[in-house]
């Protein structure tokens, strides 16, 4: 039988008692999320005129990249210590950090700036700007650990996983450079923990991954099978929310667009001119 409504007795609920402190209680926001400050390092512009003139041109070359132009590197390896404590000091940390495996291993770490990239290795001592290290693209599906395709042994319990698996093995066949972004969200689709294990060993382990700190973390793995990334997403609890895979060059997310190229062109031309 359908109770009659009541409505609630006046002066009750929230927000309606009075007091001596009527400042709303606003529920605390998430933190951790990592934005650009601006940093002005204290440095001499007549010393460290070298380190001046390399970031002068990583801002037109941020520029160049941003309207189409191919990556530009810049050799670090002759700078006197103190123009590279300055440009360490500039260039920061930013969201981004890409391990390369192979020979040699290279990490690349974003600075600060969206494109600009600090990449060190054996032999490999340099800033390039892109949209991502020009490394990542050329290694990713390189084998740290080969996938053994539709002939992985198949565990107990699986449920999806062999139709996934024939949709992305498709999709990889067909990968081209022109090639549509094509996704399977593993968050919408029923499976089993057999599943996941099954997919890891059939598609293998590539070269790269990937690292995206915002709010939250995204981590991004390419696979050992041609055009296939693993990319999944965490939110600030480190909560799996979304796991994807995605077949592309290189995932949407771990690319700096043309905007942020241009506008960190414009940020560091900024700090140059606080310097001087």
């Amino acid at each position: 039988m359908v109770q009659n409504f009541h409505l609630p007795p006046a002066g009750f609920g929230p927000g309606s008692q009075s007091g001596a402190d009527e400042t709303l209680d606003y529920m605390e926001m998430p933190q951790g999320m990592r934005t650009y400050a601006p940093h002005l390092p204290e440095a001499d512009a007549t010393e460290a005129a070298a380190a001046l003139a390399l970031l002068d041109e990583i801002a037109a070359a941020a520029e160049r990249v941003a309207a189409g132009g191919a990556a530009e590197s810049f050799d670090l390896a002759g700078l006197q210590s103190r123009d590279r404590a300055l440009l360490a000091e500039v260039m920061g940390e930013g969201e981004v950090s890409v391990k390369i495996r192979g020979i040699p291993a290279v990490a690349a770490q974003e600075s600060v700036f969206a494109g600009v990239w600090v990449l060190n290795g054996s032999g490999i001592d340099r800033i390039e700007v892109a949209p991502v290290p020009s490394l990542a693209r050329e290694r990713a599906f390189e084998p740290v650990r080969a996938g053994g395709g539709q002939a992985a042994p198949k565990p107990a319990g699986l449920a999806s996983a062999p139709a996934i698996l024939v949709e992305l093995l498709d999709r990889s066949a067909a990968f081209g450079p022109d090639a549509a972004l094509h996704v399977i969200n593993l968050t919408l689709l029923p499976h089993s923990e057999a599943d996941l294990v099954w997919l890891d060993a059939a598609l293998g382990e590539g070269a790269v991954t990937i690292l995206s700190r915002g709010y939250g973390n995204c981590r991004i793995g390419a696979t050992a099978t041609r055009g296939i990334w693993r990319v999944q997403f965490f939110n600030s609890m480190d909560t799996l929310i979304l796991d994807t895979f995605e077949v592309t060059g290189m995932p949407e997310v771990a690319v700096a667009a043309d905007e942020d190229l241009a506008d960190s062109a414009s940020r560091i031309r900024s700090v140059i001119e606080a310097i001087r």
